[in-house]
């Protein structure tokens, strides 16, 4: 799936799809030492907020479930001409009332918002941009996650905690995708490869808030 620049709406994949391609990530990079660093975390991670990446530079981005069939995506890659354009960008024009205000607007005070998508109703939406804007950084942060080739890739050579194997990888991805990904799974992989590259309590609690075993609802925002 193509990105334009800047995103268009339909360039995403349903939020339940890129949810779930997102989460597995995030429960593979998963650590103890990690989640003690509260906010000041690098790579792919869930809490009780969501989603998040950031690259320590160039890219940050969180995903939040907002209710059900609800979700908010927000973040910024260098790339994104959305915060200086002039005339200024409403990037909350025509957003609905449930998204998380308090922190969005925060975000954009400290002009470090690049881009607002949200999800409702099994579409997507953002606010209208002017004609003439070059990019709104949504190809350079999401996709990692819309092509399903580069979710793949990005398991087998850049996951943090350890390169997943081509055939774990895929089996991986698609009870991920079909909501249906065991703890069992997370413990075969483990005991397969190098104990030092995993850390399986970590990778079972984000499991747990990412809601991708069909157990549970994923897990809802906190944010105000």
């Amino acid at each position: 799936m193509t990105i334009e620049r800047p995103g268009r709406p339909g360039d995403l994949p349903s939020a339940e799809l890129l949810w779930a391609r997102w989460a597995l990530v995030a429960v593979l990079e998963a650590s103890t030492e990690q989640e003690g660093r509260g906010v000041h975390r690098t790579g792919h991670w869930i809490d009780d907020e969501g989603l998040h990446l950031d690259d320590c530079g160039c890219t940050w981005w969180t995903f939040a479930r907002m209710g059900e069939g609800r979700f908010v995506l927000f973040g910024e890659d260098e790339s994104s001409e959305v915060k200086w354009h002039e005339p200024a960008v409403d990037m909350l024009a025509g957003a609905p009332d449930w998204l998380p205000y308090g922190e969005l607007r925060d975000r954009l005070r400290g002009y470090e918002l690049g881009c607002v998508y949200w999800y409702e109703n099994g579409s997507w939406a953002r606010a209208p941009y002017p004609d003439g804007l070059g990019d709104d950084g949504l190809d350079c942060g999401m996709s990692r996650f819309t092509d399903r080739r580069e979710v793949l890739d990005l398991l087998a050579d850049d996951c943090d905690r350890g390169p997943v194997p081509d055939a774990d990888a895929e089996t991986l991805l698609r009870a991920a995708e079909e909501y249906r990904l065991a703890p069992r799974s997370l413990e075969e992989l483990v005991a397969a490869g190098d104990p030092g590259e995993w850390d399986l309590p970590a990778m079972r609690r984000a499991l747990a808030l990412a809601g991708l075993t069909g157990e549970d609802a994923p897990v809802r925002a906190a944010l105000s």
